[in-house]
């Protein structure tokens, strides 16, 4: 298969510099980097793409069965990293797609070199000794709520994710690019986030990596993000100004600032 065509792969910035591949989260495409991809190209390779069943991916390669698991999702990394002969990239997640980028490291050392988290989230629910910002109550209502009402489910939930209700914009872009997502896809990937628990995985990172939380985040509370720093040696916490989900849409500049800070120390 055509693995560019698939995820519908595109390419950008400076040819000479490292590559940075941008990977969106749930509900999300590759048009949500584009606030950071300027701040990248001049002096980076800025590779993006969509997830099987995301965006402009073909979704006739969607599978159940792959995309049940994250490991389905850090397999797309790894075949679009292969694809492109990458090496030694830098992986920058938002959202579950930090883990996918932890995965994906694990799996293809050779193809990732750094990783940025951007308010990522290891496990969702609460659990002993750990606050994931959700009880298993309030995920099997969110779950059961999406796969009995889609549309209404994302416009209820995007805006609270997206947070920054006085710029309703932000909400309503986060809305649309769920409800331009196929239902049945969007379950699977759904269930495969909020479900997920890869907290032993961040023991596995090796590499450089900066952790993005937000000053407030109903998803991923700073709990969170203090977890994933705890759990990963040498990391660096970065705690941005910002409020909600999604901070590359919500404050650009601070998170472009956190990013490109952090390349320039790899060099």
């Amino acid at each position: 298969m055509d693995i560019e065509r698939r995820n519908n792969v595109t390419v950008a910035g400076n040819p000479r510099g490292r590559t940075v591949v941008l990977a969106h989260g749930f509900g999300c495409d590759q048009n949500m980097w584009r606030l950071t991809v300027p701040a990248l190209a001049r002096d980076h390779r800025v590779v993006l793409f969509d997830y099987v069943g995301s965006g402009r991916s073909d979704p006739s390669a969607f599978s159940e069965e792959r995309y049940g698991s994250l490991e389905g999702y850090a397999r797309d990394v790894v075949e679009v990293c292969e694809a492109l002969d990458l090496r030694d990239a830098v992986f920058v997640g938002h959202s579950v797609s930090a883990m996918t980028g932890v995965l994906a490291a694990d799996a293809a050392p050779e193809r990732i070199g750094a990783l940025v988290m951007v308010a990522p989230s290891p496990r969702y629910v609460d659990d002993e000794g750990y606050r994931g910002g959700f009880s298993r109550e309030d995920i099997d209502e969110l779950l059961a709520s999406l796969e009995s009402n889609y549309l209404g489910w994302s416009s209820a939930t995007a805006p609270m994710i997206m947070g920054n209700p006085e710029r309703p914009e932000l909400g309503e872009e986060l809305t649309n690019s769920f409800c331009a997502t196929d239902p049945d896809m969007a379950r699977v990937f759904a269930r495969t986030t909020f479900l997920s628990d890869s907290r032993d995985d961040l023991k596995k990172v090796t590499v450089p990596t900066l952790v993005l939380e937000c000053a407030q985040d109903v998803v991923a509370p700073r709990e969170v993000g203090a977890f994933v720093h705890r759990a990963i040696p040498g990391s660096t916490l970065v705690t941005l100004d910002a409020t909600g989900h999604c901070p590359h849409l919500s404050a650009p500049e601070a998170t472009n600032e956190a990013i490109t800070g952090f390349l320039a120390g790899l060099r």
